[in-house]
């Protein structure tokens, strides 16, 4: 029998485990609250059985260019410490709203101080106000953004004391206080991704220059991981979909940015999943083509992706592996346990020959029943390789 670490990074190089491994993205605190009595992340992986999941988060400033971490930033739910400079400043204020949680930023610097606001529930939090709002605004960014180093003693040390126990996942930096690990994805949160869209017609090369300043930062801290314990690091996001832009915009604004990263990251030992939220189909054999070792979240129609797993795993099952592809929207909650283990075993069916494949719910969840839960994570532990 396999440890889960071992199980989980079998399927991650493309070979087959002692059985399937299921785990979960992001345990989400308020589903733990709501549904677990407020358990930790360990505790709910014990509970259910599944194969553990250890995200890190651990940054350190370049004190040759006079970095250092952000006094004012205490970190929260998968942040890093922020690392900020006497030319980069970043400063959080309340703003009175009557529904939700808001926060402005002020990014201060010699030359001119951006703004951002977000809002949040209990659940997640979203942009109301994009940092980039004059096109001359990245050029503030090139010049004065600080670019974090991965802390590889801390990121080591969690490792060491998780052991065996499961995978250690990290992501490529994304923007400070709210961004995504892609370079198209990030350029989408700062800018609005209707106006990014629109600006590959009218302004590409201005579209090339905010790109190329943020992969500049992500590659900065890429070339910093080498010894870093990572089992695996997350690349990409949502705006990168089928979903939400054509092949063209693709072929010429994301694989462009994003290839060499991953490229980097391998050159430094880290293994690298690629995540689309949305849709896939349509871009399978490009997404492979950025040369991931893994591609997720396999989204399928029930939750708004167009994933169709035996298809995906005969077009590019060969070239990476899998994760996902399971619907927790129908599956966690509102139908029966047989229902639920039926899901489980069509994922099997179509997507786990010949392994590479990790069974997980399609992204993150926020409500499930216990039972459903358990009947997902035993089932799956039931589906065996012969």
């Amino acid at each position: 029998m396999m440890t889960p670490k071992e199980r989980l990074v079998t399927a991650l190089e493309h070979g087959v485990p002692d059985r399937l491994p299921v785990t979960t993205h992001h345990v989400m605190p308020s589903f733990l609250k709501n549904f677990m009595n407020g358990i930790d992340n360990d505790a709910f992986f014990d509970h259910f059985g599944l194969d553990p999941v250890r995200w890190i988060a651990a940054y350190r400033p370049d004190e040759s260019r006079g970095d250092y971490l952000d006094p004012l930033h205490l970190p929260g739910y998968l942040e890093a410490h922020r690392v900020a400079s006497d030319r980069w400043r970043i400063y959080p204020e309340t703003v009175a709203d009557p529904q939700y949680d808001t926060m402005r930023y002020r990014f201060v610097t010699p030359k001119k101080t951006l703004t951002m606001t977000l809002q949040s529930n209990e659940h997640t939090s979203w942009v109301t106000e994009r940092l980039i709002k004059e096109k001359s605004d990245i050029d503030i960014l090139a010049e004065f953004m600080t670019s974090p180093l991965c802390d590889t003693a801390e990121v080591n040390r969690q490792a060491a004391l998780y052991g065996e126990r499961g995978l250690i996942r990290g992501f490529f930096p994304t923007f400070d206080v709210y961004g995504q690990p892609g370079c198209w994805q990030d350029a989408s949160v700062l800018f609005g991704i209707e106006g990014l869209i629109l600006a590959t017609y009218d302004d590409p090369g201005w579209v090339d220059a905010f790109l190329k300043i943020l992969q500049g930062r992500k590659a900065t801290y890429l070339r910093s991981m080498k010894g870093a314990r990572f089992d695996v690091i997350e690349h990409g996001g949502g705006d990168a979909s089928s979903t939400v832009i054509s092949p063209k915009i693709f072929d010429r604004f994301v694989a462009p940015y994003d290839a060499p990263l991953i490229e980097i990251a391998h050159e430094a030992g880290q293994r690298v999943v690629y995540h689309t939220c949305g849709g896939m189909m349509p871009f399978l054999e490009r997404l492979a083509d950025l040369a991931p070792d893994a591609l997720e979240t396999l989204t399928p129609p029930g939750m708004g992706g167009d994933m169709r797993l035996a298809e995906a795993k005969k077009r590019i099952g060969g070239r990476v592996a899998m994760i996902g592809g399971f619907d927790q929207f129908h599956f966690f909650r509102g139908c029966t346990p047989a229902e639920t283990r039926r899901e489980v075993r069509r994922c099997f069916e179509e997507a786990g020959s010949g392994g590479g494949y990790i069974l997980s719910p399609s992204d993150h969840f926020f409500e499930a029943d216990a039972p459903l839960l358990e009947a997902f994570a035993d089932e799956a532990r039931r589906c065996t390789y012969s």
